[in-house]
């Protein structure tokens, strides 16, 4: 699988939030976003999702454009801000509507997954008790639970402490191996060069060049 962005634009009003931006990217390789906060890379990431629209440019995957074309969007997973977890519901059962969203129910598979990432022991507990590191946890599960080929992770560390940083890791790895497009977005540079094998310098929406690993 490979994606391609072509002369992408964006502006909202005479701001332009996304300038010329031209990347082409392949499976089996993770790739990192660094710029401080404001720079582009999470509105990039809502393009790549299409969260938002170009104002001139394409975004293509297998050569078919995600903007003009019939695309299947299940086929991406994203973190970004809080997906809209209802507080009421357990960990278990707020990845479970999720996943029956789509006709499916496979709770055995979710278990497996909070297992992975150290929640299971928290499955049943609501998510308003949840702490700040176990709710970025099952914002992650959202983001991979669904066998998802292009995975966009926006600072997918925050909250998180060292062990649980180094389980994250783990399944980025895992998820690499497994041949999947991974986009990985941060302000910390070294988290970004243990896991990726292309780094892009974002500033004021452009992508200003390549940091060396």
């Amino acid at each position: 699988m490979k994606i391609e962005l072509v002369n992408y634009n964006k502006k909202i009003g005479k701001k332009k939030i996304l300038c010329d931006i031209n990347l082409k990217l392949t499976s089996g390789n993770v790739y990192g976003f660094y710029g401080r906060n404001g720079s582009g890379k999470t509105m990039l990431f809502r393009a790549i999702s299409t969260l938002i629209y170009p104002t001139s440019g394409d975004i293509k995957v297998d050569d078919v454009s995600i903007i003009h074309e019939d695309f299947d969007l299940r086929t991406i997973g994203i973190l970004l801000e809080d997906p809209g977890f209802y507080p009421y519901l357990t960990g278990l059962e707020n990845l479970d509507l999720l996943y029956t969203i789509n006709n499916k129910k496979d709770d055995e598979h979710i278990i497996s997954l909070m297992k992975k990432i150290g929640l299971e022991e928290y499955k049943d507990m609501k998510y308003k008790e949840y702490s700040l590191g176990m709710k970025q946890k099952l914002r992650i599960l959202q983001a991979i639970m669904e066998d998802q080929q292009i995975i966009l992770l926006d600072e997918p560390t925050n909250a998180l402490d060292e062990k649980s940083i180094f389980i994250v890791r783990d399944i980025i790895k895992e998820l690499k191996k497994e041949g999947k497009i991974i986009l990985l977005a941060s302000h910390n540079k070294e988290d970004l060069k243990v896991l990726c094998d292309k780094i892009y310098n974002i500033e004021e929406g452009s992508i200003v060049g390549e940091i060396k690993l």
